[in-house]
């Protein structure tokens, strides 16, 4: 078998194996066995936007508890370790410490503005509802059960 018959069958396998579900950022192609919502409408829900940036911020709090400590590299420290091993070990702690304050930075700054998008979320949400309220009674007419 030649390398393009392989690369085919390899991509028809692929294909056969996509899940047909719900993607990230796409509407389900079958419904997914749930209503799914009208077309080119979004449906989030605030519960898991706040639940999620809390999420976030749980993992840079484990993240603060576990973080690296400095006296590791101790071990390999001048006397007990050739100077050329010190140094590299001294470099990479420096890195790893540099990666570890980036990581917890990151989680942090990503719930921020996860919990910003939440509220801003309300809001509009709020206001498409204050909308239709003043819209219901600006246009809308009371009809007595008796004359309906």
């Amino acid at each position: 078998m030649s390398f393009e018959e392989e690369w085919a069958q390899l991509k028809a396998d692929a294909l056969a194996r996509r899940p047909t579900g719900m993607q990230i950022d796409q509407l389900p192609a079958d419904g997914g066995g749930s209503v799914a919502p009208a077309a080119g409408s979004l449906v989030a829900k605030t519960d898991s936007i706040n639940g999620n940036a809390n999420l976030l911020i749980e993992i840079a709090g484990f993240l603060q508890e576990g973080r690296p400590d400095a006296e590791l590299t101790t071990m390999a420290r001048e006397p007990r370790a050739h100077q050329d091993v010190a140094t590299q070990v001294a470099r990479f702690a420096g890195f790893a410490d540099d990666q570890y304050l980036d990581a917890v930075a990151l989680f942090a700054a990503l719930s921020t503005r996860l919990r910003t998008a939440g509220s801003d979320f309300v809001k509009i949400d709020d206001g498409t509802a204050q909308h239709f309220l003043d819209d219901v009674l600006r246009y809308g007419q009371y009809v007595a059960p008796e004359a309906r």
